[in-house]
């Protein structure tokens, strides 16, 4: 991640972000702190709630890494229509281990995936 900094590209990662809404005290943070005290998973829509806001707040164009989402199809399409909207692209997307054939296929097709010798280069 130092290396992230130096290249002046903003790490995100949704986990952080759940942090600093739980902090703030919103109601979309106290949604989230009740549904992670159950040990549930946030749905959908409560990611791309907490994403979105990041997303939206950001400076066009300007560079991230962004990890813990999208984690499904469905943030990962949401989050396609934001960088549309902003006729923003992606450089490349690195599949986190446990994450779902849909989501990795979805990458694939649109070319981003880097896998093999592609992330080694990168």
């Amino acid at each position: 991640m130092n290396q992230l900094r130096s290249l002046n590209i903003e790490h995100v990662s949704l986990a952080e972000l759940i942090r600093q809404e739980i902090s703030r005290g919103s109601s979309l943070g106290s949604t989230v702190e009740r549904t992670l005290r159950q040990e549930s998973l946030l749905s959908d829509e409560t990611s791309i709630a907490l994403a979105r806001r990041w997303f939206w707040s950001r400076k066009p164009d300007a560079g991230f890494a962004l990890t813990g989402f999208p984690a499904t199809l469905l943030q990962a399409k949401v989050f396609d229509e934001w960088l549309d909207a902003r006729d923003e692209n992606l450089t490349g997307v690195i599949a986190a281990a446990d994450s779902s054939e849909s989501l990795v296929e979805h990458y694939r097709t649109l070319g981003l995936l880097l896998e093999g010798e592609a992330l080694s280069a990168a």
